[in-house]
């Protein structure tokens, strides 16, 4: 029998692929444009939110702390890969969200499976440098060439259709149209702990930010329930790992939420994360729900370690909790 023997969580932010300096200067301009919501789920305005920012936030926001949160974030990042590359694993399931890459608003399943036997990611291909913010997107492709990562379509199946049979709609997709390639949130789990290792995947899509059909915090928790269930019961022998691909809060930086989060990981209270607010997890915050899922789904195991910084990079305090945790 599979046996689910570790867990993970990262995020997956494009300050983790943009340069040491886009910290220091780039997301001034770049929040402006962001979708920005107060923590009560009211959409505001960048000048709105930096009137009711602390009168302090101009020195949370200063090179030298800007500069200090790089440095934890990528030394956190390295200590995820060492416990990555630490573990045996035939098949690593991601729980991620896609972001208009393989879906749009035209069909949007609030749940999917791939399924196929390989996903591709596209190579970067030729682009300006000039805009740093397309430039970080590039990094979570390829730099050579198309890669088509191994995917354990067996046990993907089985997800299929053990979600299927406890009465989840699961959208199934067996190949992606010729043009298209794996969202980001899978990628970058390519890209920055896979590299060099043949380990296949089971992506596990969920529609986290856009209306009306995002999947509620209760529902992810029945949903981690059903995949540790259905890992359990798949009949072969392998060893299975779980990570959830995204959030924390952004891109209005909720400590609260975030540190709420993260205690309810350490201590199983998979009740809180089933009772969060989904108003207080809109765009990127709704990436909480792959932890969320990730969280139920890893209840046998114990959260041993997770690093957290709030990673605010303007005045009116936005930004990026950004996360990173182990079960085993």
């Amino acid at each position: 029998m599979a046996r689910l023997v570790a867990a993970f969580g990262s995020s997956h932010s494009i300050m983790l692929t943009a340069e040491r300096a886009d910290w220091l200067t780039a997301f001034r301009d770049s929040d402006r444009r962001m979708p920005l919501f107060d923590r009560t789920g009211v959409a505001r305005s960048y000048d709105e939110l930096l009137a009711v920012a602390p009168r302090d936030s101009e020195s949370m926001v200063t090179d030298d702390k800007l500069l200090a949160a790089h440095e934890r974030t990528f030394a956190a990042i390295a200590e995820l890969k060492r416990h990555l590359d630490a573990t045996s694993l035939d098949a690593l399931v991601i729980i991620g969200d896609d972001q208009h890459e393989l879906f749009q608003d035209a069909m949007m399943p609030s749940l999917a499976v791939y399924y196929g036997e390989t996903i591709r990611n596209a190579q970067a291909g030729e682009f300006s440098t000039e805009n740093w913010y397309k430039r970080a997107q590039r990094r979570r492709l390829e730099p050579e060439r198309d890669v088509h990562y191994p995917v354990h379509a067996d046990l993907a199946l089985h997800f299929v259709t053990g979600l299927t049979a406890r009465e989840f709609d699961v959208c199934a997709i067996r190949e992606i149209l010729p043009d298209q390639y794996e969202g980001h949130a899978y990628s970058y789990i390519h890209r920055t702990y896979l590299m060099g290792r043949d380990l296949p995947v089971v992506p596990v899509m969920l529609n986290t930010y856009y209306p009306p059909n995002q999947v509620q915090p209760k529902r992810c928790v029945a949903l981690g329930r059903a995949l540790r269930e259905l890992i359990a019961a798949y009949p072969e022998d392998i060893r299975v790992g779980i990570i959830a691909s995204g959030g924390l809060s952004h891109f209005v930086v909720d400590e609260e939420l975030d540190r709420g989060v993260i205690e309810a990981l350490g201590t199983k209270n998979l009740d809180y994360l089933a009772g969060l607010d989904p108003k207080r997890m809109q765009a990127g915050s709704s990436e909480i729900r792959s932890w969320i899922v990730t969280a139920a789904a890893a209840a046998d195991l114990d959260l041993k370690w997770a690093d957290y910084t709030p990673a605010y990079r303007t005045p009116a305090l936005t930004g990026t909790g950004l996360a990173f945790a182990r079960w085993s």
